[in-house]
């Protein structure tokens, strides 16, 4: 298959956006404010988003404990300014320009952020997981720096899944390969649907399942709205995949992916039972599949999830920037930050160790 050179980065899309707004996912009413920013320069234009927030769900950068502590001396922490894609902790672009951007948009967009924080009583600003090229034009003396890590796979390019398998160690390739014949055995067939394949009923299916783990979960219907999965299945379906389980001639599970020119981001999925080994094979396996076969760099399997290395995923930093105006909390932070810096560099260098990659 042709490598989709056309695609952008889906999530920083008009497109997603709008869905995100148009169907009630984002807005004051579930505490993300749009307040997006955009520079205009001739035939330039620099747009970034920009949310007033009065709470930390849905970020996937935890500052629960920066709350409590300015809760705790008496202090407001909400409302607060963040940059970020609502409900997607993928790494990616947080400046979306026709022309490459350069430092001195990044600082008017900085100048520009705490000129509104001044303006509606914000506590600080937060840009979170920007792609390594925007961090670096972002970094400023008056941000602070913080790392986090998460699981990808990378694409050394292998031939097929059977390539891939051949460089792992012989326990693990036989760990997987028999994680993949039992959903053989459970009489399980997996079919790859994209874009305008994936019918209303499998996008019903698709809806109920992610409501259902997110009950499962924390006990709420979750983030998304029918609504905007019907909004993006619309009007953004070249960049839209779907795994999908099948038992019986009736569709029993869903893993849903999105994609761009160089990466497949795993976002949500769900399964009407238990069925042994059948997360791994739609939620990892068969993205590897995909990722091989359009020819990306990388696979995002979403946050978290330590077991992912055994299956082939390697850890990697993500990173994001904060503006805190309030300067000993600023201080307490930059303190803060220091330290688990140093703990996360070591858990990166444990999991290095735990990779099934034969020894070079």
């Amino acid at each position: 298959m042709t490598q989709p050179d056309q695609f952008p980065y889906p999530f920083l899309r008009p497109a997603f956006l709008k869905a995100l707004e148009d169907s009630g996912s984002v807005s004051p009413e579930t505490g993300w404010t749009p307040i997006h920013l955009q520079l205009e320069e001739q035939n330039s234009q620099c747009f970034m988003p920009l949310y007033l927030k009065d709470h930390s769900m849905g970020e996937y950068v935890f500052d629960h404990a920066w709350a409590n502590a300015y809760h705790q001396n008496g202090l407001e922490y909400y409302p607060k300014l963040i940059t970020a894609v609502p409900f997607t902790p993928s790494t990616g672009i947080r400046v979306r320009t026709n022309d490459p951007l350069d430092r001195q948009h990044c600082i008017q967009f900085l100048d520009e952020v705490i000129r509104l924080a001044d303006e509606v009583d914000a506590s600080s600003w937060h840009l979170l997981f920007p792609s390594s090229e925007q961090l670096a034009l972002f970094e400023d003396p008056r941000l602070l720096k913080r790392s986090g890590v998460q699981y990808h796979w990378l694409n050394k390019e292998y031939d097929d899944f059977d390539d891939f398998l051949g460089s792992m160690t012989s326990r693990k390739r036989k760990m997987i390969r028999k994680e993949r014949s039992e959903i053989i055995k459970q009489d399980i067939r997996v079919e790859l649907l994209v874009g305008p394949e994936i019918t209303g009923e499998i996008w019903d299916l698709f809806y109920s399942l992610y409501e259902r783990t997110y009950a499962k979960r924390n006990g709420t219907k979750g983030y998304l709205t029918r609504a905007f999965f019907a909004q993006i299945a619309a009007t953004m379906p070249e960049q839209i995949a779907m795994s999908v389980g099948i038992k019986d001639d009736e569709p029993i599970a869903c893993a849903l992916y999105l994609f761009d020119s160089e990466t497949l981001y795993g976002r949500y999925w769900g399964s009407l039972g238990e069925f042994p080994y059948l997360h791994f094979e739609l939620c990892y396996y068969r993205g590897i599949e995909l990722a091989i076969e359009k020819g990306l760099r990388r696979y995002d399997a979403g946050a978290q999830g330590e077991h992912k290395l055994v299956r082939g995923f390697e850890p990697v930093n993500t990173h994001s920037l904060h503006w805190i105006k309030h300067p000993q909390f600023k201080d307490a932070i930059a303190r803060y930050l220091k330290s688990e810096d140093i703990g996360i560099a070591q858990h990166i260098e444990q999991a290095m160790g735990m990779l099934p990659f034969k020894k070079v």
